[in-house]
């Protein structure tokens, strides 16, 4: 008996392995963002990270609106509880201009949500989708969170 292998675990796993590349490569330039001088052993980390429609595969792309994003992006002193995150979808079209960004999940921290969307909104337009993307536009979830 031969067993088949399915298309949508496979794409599944792409989108997994492109959306952990973007965080991984980009995070490897700039540090995320700026406002904190010193930060106590007790508390959080800001980090963002950014997830692209599962056929979406152009790696240096994503990156370049990961790191546009966490350029502009300045979290506020009132921080979310550790472990939680504001999240932030738009959709890119193929011009690069972007929808209204949309607060998909909210922190617990009005002043940390507000500063994730002002994040996005400043970072955009972002560069055209690349020609070599068929449909008219992509979704992006940005993930503004402050990890343990």
């Amino acid at each position: 008996m031969s067993r088949r292998a399915s298309s949508v675990p496979a794409a599944l796993f792409l989108a997994l392995l492109s959306a952990v590349m973007v965080v991984i490569a980009a995070g490897l330039g700039t540090g995320l963002g700026t406002g904190l001088a010193a930060t106590p052993a007790t508390a959080g980390t800001p980090r963002l990270q950014v997830f692209f429609a599962a056929d979406f595969t152009d790696v240096p792309y994503q990156q370049g609106v990961y790191k546009k994003v966490a350029g502009t992006w300045q979290w506020p002193a009132e921080t979310p509880k550790p472990g939680s995150k504001a999240v932030v979808i738009v959709t890119i079209r193929k011009d690069g201009t972007v929808s209204a960004p949309a607060l998909h999940m909210k922190s617990g921290s009005d002043l940390w949500d507000a500063a994730a969307l002002e994040a996005v909104r400043k970072a955009s337009p972002f560069d055209p989708l690349p020609k070599a993307y068929r449909p008219p536009s992509v979704e992006v979830h940005f993930h503004f969170g402050y990890d343990k």
